[in-house]
């Protein structure tokens, strides 16, 4: 079942994608898969070459921004701007549970110049809490 949760009009962030929700993303307009989990984190769920098999069926773009444990860097939020800007429609990130998704799309937008406190905002509604890269966002706002 999927749990699809709307960050903006162009950005979407999931728990785990399971294959068959790959459909029910294409249903809802979306033209881009950001996957943001490591291969190997759960082995028993999907890795990042099925996605993309299912994915590309589905006539869906994928890019692959792993984010483990160690946190965030520089290039990751780049590469989370550059998925953004060049989708040809909304994206749905997923990861574990949808937190880190929300946090990488909260440091590209933040570097894109959105106001940090519409981001947390944004990111509550959604069911995510920024705080806990808060100093980041801001200073990223302020390059």
């Amino acid at each position: 079942m999927s749990d699809f949760r709307r960050l903006n009009e162009n950005v979407l962030v999931s728990p785990q994608l399971a294959l068959a929700d790959i459909a029910a993303a294409a249903a809802l307009g979306v033209t881009t898969i950001v996957n943001n989990r490591p291969d190997g984190e759960e082995p028993s769920a999907p890795q990042g070459d099925e996605i993309a098999d299912a994915a590309a069926a589905a006539g869906l773009n994928y890019v692959a921004i792993p984010v483990g444990h160690a946190g965030f860097s520089e290039p990751q939020v780049d590469a989370m701007i550059a998925a953004m800007e060049q989708a040809e429609g909304p994206i749905l990130a997923y990861c574990r549970s949808g937190t880190r998704s929300t946090l990488l799309w909260a440091l590209a937008s933040a570097k894109q110049g959105e106001d940090p406190e519409t981001i947390a905002r944004t990111a509550a509604q959604a069911g995510y809490d920024v705080s806990p890269i808060r100093a980041m966002i801001d200073m990223l706002s302020q390059r």
